[in-house]
């Protein structure tokens, strides 16, 4: 079977989950498939080194030539939206004339940018072929939680007719929680096309690292006794990264409690503005890290974190929060209420939830682990005995293989 499959971004591009990308595509070939991998070449989050490096590589032949990663040309990617908003739709429009000169038994894209769900569509009316879509972030729901725009407006509109078309013709939408299956079959997708396949972790690749033998310790000059909370991921509107430091401002004045923050994004000044005005002394912040450093920067903090802006986190489930339990360590929610991550830790007791902007609970929340280290510790252990039973790489990208040999054989 022959897959063709575009994106927006691949490896060596520092985006969230690139592992996964690279796992599901690599495995694809490995079962066999010949899969043909468009995408423009890298931009974001690599140096003019690996951009010049990678002008003269168009053709890339991975798994024994299974996959070919073909690279087009696009300007490069800035922080600018509506440059970003150009670039989108000229990928687009560059992925539809490529597919006019191909032949394949399926597409298969992803929903960054969501729009590549629409490309997919017009591809299927065009040549025929079926497609698969994999749903990580509801659009335009996540224009709003951007705070891009507002429901009813103009974009938003715009927004729930791509989505519309897109799940219309899709043949099957791989959603990664059961959050994200409740919000589109409300919106008119038949349950009988959606399938709910989480998104996975390497849990042998992102370990737990033991306090002495973790590199940022040395590398950032922490205090090895300090009793540390990781926040690691987009620094942007819809993380609410104003709960952080609103607790953070809370116990200022307990040296003993730090906060760290890995990351990058569109609020970031405005983050370091506040935490600056706040004049927090236990509170730094560091840039996004490369995936190898996973292990090391979730192993750093006693606790992780996850956090929402209110009515954003129905919509999806932050990948961050395997990565923490991965890496043995508890998940300190700031979230939603009534949602799939709510109920994850408290039955699975890898824990403790708060209620978004409830900063009290989470301050409390915080001081009871760093009072109980058992507690803490026991936390940390449920967390990663449940990626180990559940959301290993080779039972996740199972479930993607069969879902999609299942449409080519109805093809």
């Amino acid at each position: 079977m022959k897959i063709l499959v575009f994106n927006a971004y691949y490896e060596p591009e520092m985006i969230a989950s690139r592992y996964m990308t690279t796992n599901l595509y690599e495995a694809m070939a490995n079962f066999g498939w010949q899969v043909d991998l468009y995408v423009p070449y890298p931009t974001r989050g690599v140096t003019e080194a690996i951009k010049k490096e990678y002008r003269n590589k168009k053709l890339e032949y991975k798994c024994g030539g299974k996959l070919i990663i073909h690279r087009l040309w696009l300007p490069n990617e800035t922080k600018n939206i509506w440059q970003r908003i150009l670039r989108y739709l000229m990928m687009n429009c560059a992925f539809i004339v490529k597919a006019l000169f191909l032949q394949a038994n399926l597409i298969f894209v992803q929903s960054t940018p969501p729009t590549l769900g629409a490309t997919a569509a017009i591809i299927k009316k065009l040549k025929g072929m079926p497609f698969v879509y994999a749903l990580h972030d509801v659009f335009p729901d996540s224009l709003i939680s951007a705070g891009i725009t507002a429901r009813n407006s103009l974009m938003w509109k715009i927004g729930r007719m791509v989505e519309n078309f897109t799940y219309k013709n899709a043949d099957k939408v791989i959603v990664i929680s059961h959050d994200i299956s409740g919000n589109i079959i409300k919106k008119g997708v038949s349950l009988d096309k959606v399938v709910v396949i989480p998104n996975w972790v390497e849990s042998d690749k992102v370990t737990p690292v033991a306090r002495e033998d973790n590199l940022l310790f040395e590398q950032l000059k922490l205090d090895a006794k300090a009793f540390y909370i990781v926040y690691a991921g987009n620094l942007g509107h819809a993380q609410n990264i104003d709960v952080i430091l609103k607790v953070a401002s809370l116990l200022n004045d307990n040296p003993a409690i730090q906060f760290l923050i890995f990351g990058s994004g569109n609020q970031e000044k405005t983050y370091k503005d506040e935490a600056g005005r706040l004049k927090l002394n236990n509170l730094r912040f560091y840039p996004i890290q490369p995936y190898e450093m996973v292990k090391y920067v979730y192993s750093a903090g006693n606790i992780g974190i996850v956090t929402c802006k209110k009515g954003t986190g129905c919509g999806a489930l932050p990948s961050k929060t395997w990565s923490i339990m991965s890496c043995g360590r508890p998940v300190l929610a700031n979230f939603d209420e009534n949602t799939e991550l709510e109920h994850l830790i408290k039955t699975e007791k890898i824990g403790k939830f708060t209620p978004v902007d409830d900063y009290e609970a989470m301050k409390k929340a915080i001081i009871e682990y760093w009072l109980d280290d058992d507690s803490c510790k026991a936390a940390g252990n449920n967390a990663r005995r449940y990626i180990e039973n559940n959301l290993t790489r080779e039972v996740c990208v199972k479930r993607y293989i069969d879902t999609i040999a299942g449409i080519s054989e109805r093809a």
